[in-house]
This record gives C-alpha cells, structure tokens and sequence, in this order.
C-alpha cells in the first residue's frame, strides 16, 4: 500500500494563505505591470518544486465557469500557446473555426486550499483569443478587463463593485441535475433569517466555505442563512470590477464544491421553490478618481452626487432592454415576483426594497447605488460591463422622473425580456451584431424547453436546462 505522504506536493496554511493572496490583490490594484507580473509568478513557478498543476479558468458568453488543469512545467514552458476546442462551448466559435486560445491573466494568480481543490495547485484566469492572437469577441472578461482599464486610463476612474450573492443548499449530490417536480427539492435547514444553531447542518456549510473564502483573500465581513429556508448569503468587501467578478465565479465554484464535500448541492437558481423568498445578486457600485468617492455629496439628495443620479436614470431608462443580462435564466422570473420582496419596480428608493435600484445610506466612503433586480446566475462579466455602459451614457434625453414612477415594473417572463433584449440597439453595439444574437438565441432555445406559462410550480425544464445546471449530455437529452 503506498502512502500518500510520499507525494509531498505543496499544502499551505490558510492564514499564509490569506496573506499571499491579498498581496496579490494589492499588486493589481497597485497597476503593478503585466510583464512584471509574468516574471514573478513565472519565476515562482519554477522554483516551487512543491507544485504540480495549475487550474486555468474561463467563462463562456452565459457565464458558465470553465476550468483546465496544466502540468505545472508544461504550462511555465507553453503558455503562449494553449489552445482549446472553443465549438464545444456552448456560445462560442462554430466547428469550422473552432480553435481559440487562452492567454493566462498574470494578475489574476491565486493561491487555493488544498482541502478544496486538492494539494500542489495554483490558479489563473485566462483571457480568450482569436485564431490569430486578436481578443475573442465573445468572451466577456475580456471585454470587461479593457473597459475598466479604458476607464482608468481615460477618465481616471476606478469602477468598485461589491456583491451579495445569495444561494440555497440542498440535500443530496447534483440535485439539480436528478430534480423531480412532483417532489421538489429537499432543503437541509427549515429555518430563517439569521437562525441556525452553530452545529447544524447550513451553519457549518457556511463556516466552512466563509473560512476558504478568506483564505482566498476576499476579505470578508459577514456570514449568515438568508429569509428563506436553507438559504445562504456571505458578505465581502468591494473591489474593483475584474476582480468584483472573477471573486463571482469563484464564490460559487466555492459553495458548490464545499457543499459536494458534504454530500449536499449548492444552488445558485434564483428561485426554487415558489412560495419563499428567492435568490439575488444585489450590485453594489462606486466610482472613485484618486481615492475619492465620486458618488458622494453631502448636500445632493440622499448624499448622492449629480453624477450618480445620473447614473441611476440612465440604468432605469433602459431597464426593459438590461433585463435578460440581469436575470438570464427562464427560473429568474419567478424571483420578480412582487409578494416576496421583487425589486421588479422600475425606480429607485433609499428605503423601498422593491424598488430595482436602492440608493443605501452611507458617507463619503460608503456613498454607492445598488442594483437589486440581479439573479446569482448572471453571467459577472457582461454584467458589469454592461451596467458601467450604460450608467455612464450621456442622458440628456433621460426622464429624472423615473427615479419615483410606479407606472413601470421589468419583464414578468423571458420571452419579453427576450423581445425588449433583441430590439436593443444600445446592446447590440456594445456587444457586437454576432455576439448579441448569439446570446439571445441561447437564451430562447433555454426558454423554448420549458413551459412558456411559469405558473405556481417549478418545472423541469427550467431547472435541468439552466444554463448553470445542463452539459453536452443533458442538453442533448430532448
């Protein structure tokens, strides 16, 4: 029998864990170069002879998260070339032009917890390119990472997003993938907001995951079960906009791995079983220009700056046309219901919390404008992009007045957040001709599979064809 201690490979504590990856934080946000930045972790990677992998990631147009594994000393030698078969991602190149690229994010190197993703790995996330080395136009990430910088470089301006990704926990492995509709999904916990004892079963999935999501350095600030049963948020603070949702997609990859080594499913549908309070993503957005907030002015209404006001018409003027980057899913609907606290109210409100944008109270430091009408599906990336967009049109032609309407609510159904989406000429030149129709056409042959009438029960359709939830196999199953 051969013992596993033989192996050695590198296993660090999850304090030095922590502090490694804040320095890295620190260094991008320091705008430490990107060739700096692949000497040093290159040169890491050489010396550290404790390591065998690194997990290379990317995102595909809907937001799913995709990972590779590369052999530590082929991944140091060949980085520059590795390719993969972009026609077998959903929403990406076709057959005939199938090879894409990866290019690693230097500034995006992580340090992971052996106990969650195995001993000796790192990880990167990767930027996708063309055939011919150009940016691939669909993938998003990319296209966020050059907004942001475009921003800073132009303007000056560092866009920080914090979010409140809500999430649910059931019992079983894959349930998602093995849901029954006559029986629904089996909750672990019963309970309510802020209520589990400190042994049972959700809490001790929450502390687990809240202590690698430190260790990953996302320097969190609260934990807790959310109103609805079995029901999940962590807290964290904001960063910039690459980073605020890179931390997204590795929330999530987080909670379902911690929950799978418990023999339960993380879920991140925003609503699974009606008659409780759904899931959200709540946006949370500030501008800064050499550390000062520019959405704070302590005499603008609700301490917000003309700017952010500005901002805040703009997101409600176009609403209707955002509405399926913001709940992308056919199950997203059923969260804009308004019995259960739906921000599906066209407005804003400092205090009304059905209102799609809410303004918090705050100071100097914390001045933001919060997105509430976000489910935890949304792809982070076109996301972000998107809303920074659109907030920071001009908007002469914008109606102030819309701030307080109760006249206009979002799409009650896909199919005419879909119609709204597709007559967009404001997305289709910000996501490209290609790009918009390929993201409308995987959202209505999601939609098409599955009742067209929501009504009071959660079908199959919607949850096995979630594009979170499908792979080749179940998709193909039709």
């Amino acid at each position: 029998m051969v013992d596993i201690k033989i192996r050695n490979f590198k296993e660090i504590p999850y304090d030095e864990l922590e502090e490694l990856n804040l320095q890295a934080k620190e260094d991008v946000r320091n705008l430490v170069a990107d060739d700096e930045l692949k000497e040093q972790y290159l040169r890491y990677l050489h010396d550290e002879r404790q390591l065998k992998a690194v997990t290379v990631c990317f995102s595909d147009l809907e937001g799913r998260f995709h990972m590779l594994d590369y052999d530590k000393k082929y991944l140091a030698r060949s980085f520059e070339n590795l390719t993969f078969d972009g026609s077998s991602i959903r929403g990406f190149s076709a057959q005939a032009e199938s090879d894409l690229r990866l290019s690693v994010d230097w500034g995006s190197f992580r340090w992971l917890p052996s106990d969650v993703f195995g001993p000796g790995k790192v990880m990167v996330f990767a930027l996708i390119m063309d055939r011919d080395g150009t940016p691939y136009c669909g993938d998003t990430r990319g296209r966020l990472r050059d907004y942001a910088r475009t921003l800073r470089q132009r303007d000056g301006i560092t866009a920080n997003l914090a979010f409140e990704v809500e999430g649910f926990l059931f019992k079983g492995s894959d349930a998602e993938q093995d849901f029954d509709p006559r029986v629904g999904f089996d909750f672990v916990s019963e309970g309510g907001y802020f209520h589990a004892l400190p042994t049972a079963p959700l809490k001790v999935f929450i502390d687990r995951f809240a202590e690698a999501q430190r260790a990953l350095g996302f320097e969190n600030e609260k934990d807790h079960p959310e109103v609805a049963p079995s029901q999940f948020e962590l807290n964290y603070r904001y960063v910039d906009a690459l980073i605020a949702a890179d931390q997204v997609q590795l929330y999530k990859l987080l909670a379902r791995q911690i929950a799978a080594s418990m023999g339960y499913t993380a879920s991140f549908l925003p609503k699974p079983r009606t008659g409780i309070n759904g899931s959200g993503m709540h946006t949370n957005i500030s501008l800064t220009r050499e550390g000062k907030n520019l959405l704070f002015d302590p005499k603008g209404d609700e301490q917000l700056s003309p700017l952010a006001w500005s901002m805040v018409d703009n997101i409600l003027h176009h609403a209707e046309e955002l509405c399926l980057i913001l709940n992308a899913s056919v199950n997203a609907y059923r969260r804009l219901d308004p019995h259960f606290e739906a921000p599906n109210q066209i407005r804003a409100s400092a205090v009304d919390r059905t209102a799609m944008v809410r303004i918090p109270l705050g100071d100097e430091n914390a001045a933001r404008i919060e997105v509430r009408s976000v489910g935890p599906d949304a792809n982070p990336y076109l996301l972000i992009h998107t809303l920074l967009h659109t907030a920071l049109l001009p908007n002469d032609r914008v109606d102030p007045g819309l701030r307080k309407s109760a006249d206009r609510v979002l799409p009650a159904c896909i199919y005419d957040a879909l119609d709204a989406f597709e007559k967009s000429q404001l997305l289709r030149e910000l996501l490209g001709e290609r790009e918009h129709q390929k993201y409308a056409a995987l959202k209505r042959s999601a939609a098409n599979r599955s009742p067209r009438e929501l009504g009071s029960r959660i079908k199959a359709g919607e949850v096995i064809f979630h594009h979170e939830v499908t792979n080749q196999y179940l998709w193909g199953r039709f």
